[in-house]
């Protein structure tokens, strides 16, 4: 039987990413395209190819389906309903005859994550979670290597701490980095999570519901389900790297505008082994995916057609466990990208000379009022 996998995407944004694929429907209103997508069916969206292992040369046959629902939708609409719809979706890949669903996006976090959706499927279910912490731990060891600033003198902050994600990256990290600031919403989970850290070898970890605490950061990694940008340029300091693992992105586009002396980088962009095709564009270069992609194309290389990744909880050892078995087949970090950009050397070099503080920067970055600070309580991580 030939390995294969689908994987659910849908748009995040309703005049662009329903362009990419219907440009006529494109042009209609955001809140038309929206309405509309309640009463439209799944579809499938391009036919997978060329993804090969390094390690067996097995290739895989794979499908793009798309849940016509926005964020906006699945978190307006009754939560039964969004089900009903991503259970369709999942219901055509069966039809496909694909072997396992890789959950995109807010299909990975709506509900239970995955579980009430993988229980009405014939195929098993993964949401991603497990090799997305993996990829943004290695992107920020990777960008502290870069930018000479070593971990283990640096400030980390995890933005979304006491979610499943967000929870997983701080334990991965904790060795490595000087200080770590844990910043989420619920008190008695995050003082959890710090008991985690400590336990994983962290040494200095602090608490905190306040976003204006990531000025003190070097590093930072946000995963939070908020539906709106809730990392300002004011909010960070000069040098600053930030993951932004979050879809919709937890940072504002004002920073990649205004602070050109941080760099934000795309969580879990991975480079897929073979010449990998996939007939659709949705924002990456060629052979590039997500890491919740390259989780779904791992396992089913692998041969290991089971629900990975479900629910609200990851441990760590699934997270080293789909991080061996993507490596063996070849699966690695793909570069950086920012805002749909691939970050260039002279960037890099900018933010390098940043973080250093006996560097003077020729191109200042103007002074910003510290205003319209936000409270994490205002947010959903």
């Amino acid at each position: 039987m030939q390995d294969s996998f689908a994987f659910i995407i849908h748009p995040l944004d309703p005049k662009r990413d329903v362009s990419r694929k219907y440009p006529a429907l494109g042009k209609l209103p955001a809140w038309l395209i929206e309405f509309l997508s309640i009463f439209y069916p799944p579809v499938l969206v391009s036919e997978i190819e060329g993804v090969r292992s390094v390690a067996n040369g097995r290739t895989l046959q794979g499908w793009f389906v798309a849940c016509p629902l926005t964020p906006n939708l699945m978190l307006r609409l009754p939560t039964p309903l969004v089900y009903r719809k991503i259970v369709q979706t999942g219901r055509l890949a069966e039809k496909l005859g694909a072997r396992i669903l890789g959950l995109g996006a807010f299909t990975s976090v709506v509900g239970d994550g995955g579980i009430t959706v993988a229980s009405q499927l014939k195929i098993p279910v993964t949401t991603g979670d497990s090799y997305t912490v993996a990829q943004a731990v290695h992107a920020i060891r990777e960008a502290a290597v870069l930018l000479e600033q070593p971990l283990a003198q640096s400030t980390v902050a995890i933005v979304g701490a006491t979610g499943a994600i967000g929870s997983v990256c701080a334990q991965l990290l904790a060795p490595d980095c000087g200080k770590m600031i844990l910043i989420g919403r619920r008190t008695e989970k995050l003082a959890e999570v710090a008991t985690a850290v400590r336990q994983q070898g962290g040494q200095e970890v602090s608490l905190s519901a306040n976003i204006d605490d990531l000025a003190q950061a070097h590093f930072i990694i946000t995963v939070t389900s908020a539906v709106d940008a809730i990392i300002e340029p004011q909010h960070l300091r000069r040098g600053a790297v930030v993951c932004d693992v979050s879809r919709p992105r937890d940072v504002s586009r004002q920073v990649a505008e205004q602070r050109p002396d941080v760099l934000v980088i795309e969580g879990g962009m991975v480079e897929v082994p073979g010449p990998a095709e996939f007939n659709f564009n949705f924002g990456f270069p060629p052979k590039m995916a997500y890491a919740c992609m390259a989780e779904t194309m791992a396992l089913a290389l692998d041969g290991n057609y089971v629900s990975f990744t479900l629910g609200k909880d990851i441990k760590l050892s699934q997270v080293q466990t789909i991080d061996t078995i993507a490596r063996r087949h070849g699966f690695k970090l793909g570069g950086f990208r920012s805002f749909e950009r691939a970050v260039t050397s002279t960037q890099i070099e900018f933010v390098k000379a940043a973080c250093a503080p006996d560097k003077k920067i020729v191109s200042a970055v103007p002074y910003i009022n510290p205003i319209n600070h936000a409270s994490v309580d205002s947010v959903n991580i």
